[in-house]
C-alpha cells in the first residue's frame, strides 16, 4: 500500500487532500512541504521559517504504542519552532479520536481554545469543524498561533484549489476565528471518566 492509500484509508474523506493536491504541494512547494515516510508511518508537514504545520500523521496500527509517534514528534520539536496541527473533537464512537488526543496531550501540546476552525469540505460539501493544537518551545500566545494558522491555510490548504478541485475553499476569514470568550477545552473531554 502506498503512502496516499495509507492516509486515505485512515483519514475521513472530508479531511483529505486529493492525491493531485499532495503531489502539487510536494513538487511546487517542495521548499516548505514535506513527506516523511517509513514502513510504518507517513507524516506530511509544512515547515516555514517560524513554525511547523503537521498536515497528516499516520502510524500503522500494528506499531502503535511502540514509540514511533513520539519519535516523529521529537524530530520536529528538535527544530525549535512552534508546531501546529488540526484535530477533530472527541468522538466516543471513534476510539482513535480519543487516543489521538491522549497522545498529543502526553506530547505536551496545548489546545488553542480561542481559535475556531470550520471549513466546508470540497469532497462532501459539508462543514467540518476541527480544533487547533500547538506545541511551542517558548511561550506562544494563541494570537500568534492564529496568525500562523492563517498563513498555513492560505499557502498550503488552498494552494491551487480551484485548479485542482474545480472550486475554491472559503476565504480564511470565514474559516478561522479568534474569540477569547470561546469556552472549549478539548483535553477536558479526555480527562473525564466515561
Amino acid at each position: 500500500m502506498n503512502w496516499y492509500e495509507k492516509l486515505n484509508q485512515y483519514f475521513p474523506v472530508e479531511e483529505m487532500k486529493s492525491k493531485k493536491h499532495f503531489e502539487t504541494l510536494l513538487k511546487e512547494k517542495g521548499d516548505v512541504y514535506y513527506k516523511d515516510e517509513g514502513e510504518h508511518h507517513v507524516m506530511m508537514y509544512a515547515e516555514f521559517d517560524s513554525f511547523i504545520f503537521i498536515d497528516y500523521v499516520f502510524v500503522s496500527p500494528k506499531t502503535r504504542g511502540q514509540g514511533l509517534g513520539h519519535q516523529l514528534m521529537e524530530k520536529l520539536k528538535a527544530k525549535g519552532k512552534p508546531i501546529i496541527l488540526e484535530v477533530e473533537p472527541v468522538d466516543y464512537d471513534d476510539t482513535d479520536s480519543e487516543k489521538r488526543l491522549h497522545f498529543y496531550h502526553r506530547e505536551g501540546f496545548t489546545h488553542a481554545q480561542s481559535i475556531g476552525y470550520t471549513r466546508k469540505s470540497l469532497a462532501t460539501q459539508e462543514l467540518n469543524t476541527l480544533e487547533i493544537l500547538y506545541w511551542a518551545p517558548d511561550e506562544a500566545s494563541e494570537e500568534i498561533i492564529y496568525d500562523k494558522m492563517k498563513q498555513m491555510y492560505e499557502k498550503i490548504h488552498t494552494y491551487k484549489d480551484e485548479e485542482i478541485y474545480g472550486e475554491s475553499y472559503q476565504p480564511v476569514e470565514e474559516v478561522l476565528t479568534i474569540d477569547q470568550s470561546r469556552d472549549v477545552d478539548l483535553f477536558e473531554a479526555i480527562k473525564k471518566p466515561n
